[in-house]
């Protein structure tokens, strides 16, 4: 069995430039859905939810690092093999496949959307008559060609750790913007919570991205990299929080899905307005490539586990999956399915099943027992977790549990 100091990994990506990608992994358009979320469970309810989540987040990443430390591997679908053979590699490739070809949609959902709006807005056009430059779809494509793609070729993790930075300025200024808007006389919504827990647990998967951080990480230490999580989750926390807060104070029951809709009714030639558009789309699609390299990654462990790194290969996937997700983009139907279908599915288990179970296997019995308290506690992390999901995680983590 071996150990982080049996087996060392070289990185040289600083503790900062990890904590911005990390923080950008957790950003990316999960805030824009929050304040919808607080507008359906009222602030105290959303309040406990988020921490929750937040703790629960936090808590699975250690669990992520201590396997890892383990066996010695910092690949998620690696830890699923070692725990449960070729499924367990399959079904961690599929979810973080999922998840993140779900969440890179959404991104590119709001370059859809708002792109066109923030054009139309500086040229002065108040109806477009089928201007191409208006047209959402032709946009999106030129984004990820001309952006996305190029940073999506990068071979490190590390070397996004700028853009990383500069994203989450952008997210910071929109953030400052939230709280400085004037508010907007609405009645409360109606309380339900059927779309809360998954655009939650939507907001703080960052999971996939742990591992690899954690492998270019300069001096890598399992509590180096607990402390880049700890610190990148509590910002995000206390980002979402504020921005889900302001976001529901404008607006009440009549906040939308998509936060950025919302805030056009107010005036959208409105220059603040207009100058948050464009910070979140800079955001947005500068977090596109932070969340395809796990994906990449993923489908490499799948069909070519014993290929070495390869150049055609490397540019293939990612000219694959940036169509991929650009023709989902143009079909789906808004960004609240995007949200509560991957969210419900995919994130619980990426957050809280797989972590739990790959540490009940992977940790051996005679170091924590299956009666000690950690196993306890690391038991009820699934359950927590199938108790608030859908059917499917029901399913998925009966299949694990019973395997186990």
């Amino acid at each position: 069995m071996s150990c982080d100091k049996d087996r060392p990994f070289e990185g040289k990506t600083s503790f900062g430039m990890s904590v911005f990608n990390l923080g950008n992994a957790i950003m990316g358009s999960g805030i824009l859905g929050l304040s919808y979320a607080m507008a359906n469970t009222g602030v105290v309810l959303f309040l406990v939810l988020l921490t929750v989540v937040a703790v629960l987040s936090s808590y699975s990443i250690h669990l992520l690092l201590k396997s890892s430390g383990i066996v010695g591997i910092r690949a998620y679908e690696q830890l699923g093999q070692r725990a449960f053979g070729t499924p367990g590699k399959m079904a961690a490739g599929i979810a973080i496949t999922l998840q993140n070809i779900g969440a890179m949609s959404s991104y590119l959902y709001i370059v859809k959307y708002e792109f066109p709006l923030v054009i139309q807005a500086f040229l002065g056009v108040d109806k477009p008559s089928g201007e191409w430059y208006l047209n959402g779809n032709y946009l999106v494509i030129m984004v990820s060609i001309s952006v996305i793609l190029p940073l999506a070729l990068m071979k490190q993790l590390g070397y996004l750790g700028y853009t990383s930075g500069f994203s989450l300025t952008c997210m910071v200024f929109f953030l400052i913007s939230v709280c400085t808007v004037i508010l907007y006389s609405c009645r409360p919504a109606p309380v339900a919570t059927a779309y809360t827990i998954p655009i939650l647990a939507f907001a703080f998967v960052c999971h996939p991205e742990v591992l690899p951080i954690y492998t270019e990480l300069k001096n890598p230490t399992k509590q180096r990299m607990q402390h880049v999580s700890n610190i990148s989750i509590v910002v995000m926390y206390t980002m979402y929080f504020l921005a889900a807060l302001f976001g529901y104070l404008t607006f009440y029951g009549e906040v939308e899905s998509e936060l950025l809709h919302t805030y056009s009714r107010l005036d959208p030639y409105d220059t603040l307005i207009l100058c948050v558009r464009l910070a979140v789309l800079t955001a947005v699609t500068l977090t596109v490539p932070i969340v395809l390299f796990p994906v990449r990654r993923a489908i490499q462990q799948l069909f070519f586990p014993n290929k070495t790194f390869y150049w055609p290969r490397h540019i293939a996937i990612a000219v694959t999956l940036l169509t991929l997700i650009n023709m989902l983009v143009i079909f789906a139907p808004n960004i609240l399915g995007i949200f509560g279908i991957i969210g419900a599915t995919s994130a619980p288990c990426l957050i809280f099943i797989f972590p739990a179970v790959f540490y009940i296997r992977i940790v051996p019995e005679e170091e924590e027992p299956m009666r000690s308290t950690p196993k306890i506690l690391v038991n009820a992390v699934p359950q927590t977790a199938v108790s608030l999901g859908s059917p499917r995680d029901k399913y998925l983590s009966g299949l694990f549990i019973m395997g186990m």
